[in-house]
């Protein structure tokens, strides 16, 4: 009996695939499958291969898979109009006088296949078109039995919940940046303001700092859709003769705003080390971050650790010589080490091995938090989907691709559903999201009057940044 392989994390779906669902004995025409693995299939057959009929249910990881990658070639709209056409057809739920124990066996699979699709891929439901279908669907099946109005009224009211909680979530986005973005033109000025207001003043304890941004992180990571990964490397079908699929949606919205927030600290780190005057104070900054950073490492979020590393590693940064001379470098040098770039990240990947194993053996929820160094995430699938083909010679779906896809997005699903074990502090928080965050051009003027330019080229360029900063304050 032809079986879909089982996912680590969140997908492990091994023995649940044997004990509790039936594969259809013979399978839909145009599957075709290697040691009992489907590998490869047309869309259409593949479509079929969602669609539950009274004795058959697909594997949950085929669910995800299919629903994960198929926005590769098909609309998420169309796909749930081709799904409720083919319910409605097959089992002739359309009928009125449709047989009711039939539609009593059939109606808890149905519905379960689109709680599961509400539940993983809620954002596909922003689409009219694909709540137009939803609501038709779920209409017939609740039509028939008291038991499926309710189960039908409670997917639609939890779907509900997480549009309006993302709709907040975005909206709470917009504020923050346009607060970031004021305070820095009030420091652009009043330049002298902020030198009282600094990450020290608000809290001098690196592991309360790295606790806040690990709540950041986690929260940020929560809202990213498993769609996101596909949809940001979408193309067009070569078979497709239509635009390519999301030209017209916000394709990748929470993720470009997770890689933002990567951008924001690590500036925001390079401007707290910048900013003071005094060499002394300087460096007790670098060094308070170094301290931040390991707090970050012990946690297990990688990637506010790499972004304070950015940070540090930032020209203007780097160049503050007389700086660094008075810091203790040993920590950041074994920091540096971890987050090493050859091999791979070698290091790295072997250091998030080990905290994934440490969260799925975890007794406490701050042993099960995993954040990944998101930018080298998004390069591994990238890499995976410019790799292989998403078809093959014959115009089949390389589901083998998909079923990599999902593995490595289905981690991922694990890791942003930890919810944050600290407490939160209001007065950090809202520091590290809006305090003024220096441009590239801002910090080499700030470096440069922290110490002086070492030669003509930057003495040049002291003087080109004097001229045009100083002249828009």
């Amino acid at each position: 009996m032809p079986q879909t392989p089982p996912f680590t994390g969140q997908l492990n779906t091994g023995s649940y695939n044997k004990n509790l669902y039936q594969s259809k004995e013979e399978g839909y025409p145009g599957l075709f499958y290697h040691d009992n693995n489907l590998v490869s299939g047309s869309l259409e057959a593949l479509i079929h291969h969602l669609v539950p009929t009274v004795d058959y249910y697909p594997d949950r990881t085929y669910i995800f898979t299919f629903l994960l990658s198929s926005r590769l070639f098909i609309h998420p709209y169309e796909l749930m109009s081709k799904v409720c056409h083919l319910c409605m057809e097959q089992q002739r739920l359309s009928d009125p006088q449709a047989d009711k124990m039939r539609v009593r066996k059939i109606a808890p699979k149905i519905l379960q296949l689109l709680t599961e699709w509400t539940e993983t891929f809620p954002y596909d439901f922003r689409d009219e078109r694909m709540m137009r279908s939803l609501k038709e669907l779920t209409h017939r099946l609740a039509s028939g039995d008291e038991v499926y109005r309710k189960a039908v009224s409670q997917m639609s009211q939890g779907l509900i919940r997480r549009l309006t909680v993302l709709s907040q979530y975005e909206e709470a986005l917009v504020k923050i940046n346009a607060t970031a973005a004021e305070r820095l033109t009030a420091l652009k000025a009043k330049p002298q303001a902020a030198i009282q207001r600094d990450m020290l003043s608000i809290c001098n304890d690196p592991f309360t700092v790295a606790q806040q941004l690990t709540h950041i992180e986690l929260e940020r990571l929560s809202y990213i859709g498993p769609e996101e990964f596909v949809q940001a490397f979408v193309q067009k079908d070569p078979l497709d003769n239509d635009k390519s699929c999301f030209s017209d949606h916000k394709k990748a919205s929470n993720l470009e705003a997770y890689v933002e927030w990567f951008n924001r600290l690590s500036y925001l780190v390079a401007t707290e080390i910048c900013m003071p005057v005094k060499k002394k104070h300087r460096a007790r900054v670098i060094e308070f971050f170094i301290d931040v950073a390991r707090e970050c490492f012990n946690i297990g979020n990688f990637n506010s650790l790499m972004a304070i590393i950015s940070g540090m590693n930032m020209s203007p940064v780097s160049r503050l010589k007389k700086t660094w001379s008075k810091v203790k470098t040993a920590k950041f040098d074994i920091l540096e080490h971890q987050m090493d770039p050859s091999s791979n990240f070698y290091n790295y990947r072997t250091a998030l091995r080990g905290a994934t194993q440490r969260s799925i053996t975890a007794n406490s929820s701050r042993e099960k938090i995993v954040i990944p160094f998101f930018s080298l995430l998004i390069k591994d699938i990238y890499f995976l989907n410019e790799g292989c083909a998403n078809r093959l010679q014959n115009g089949h779906v390389n589901f083998e691709k998909f079923w990599e896809l999902a593995k490595q997005v289905s981690e991922f699903m694990t890791w942003k559903k930890v919810e944050c074990p600290f407490e939160k502090d209001r007065k950090i928080l809202q520091y590290l999201l809006t305090a003024p965050a220096f441009t590239e051009d801002a910090l080499y003027l700030a470096s440069y009057e922290s110490e002086g330019p070492e030669n003509n080229m930057e003495k040049d360029r002291w003087k080109s940044l004097r001229s045009t900063l100083l002249s828009r304050v």
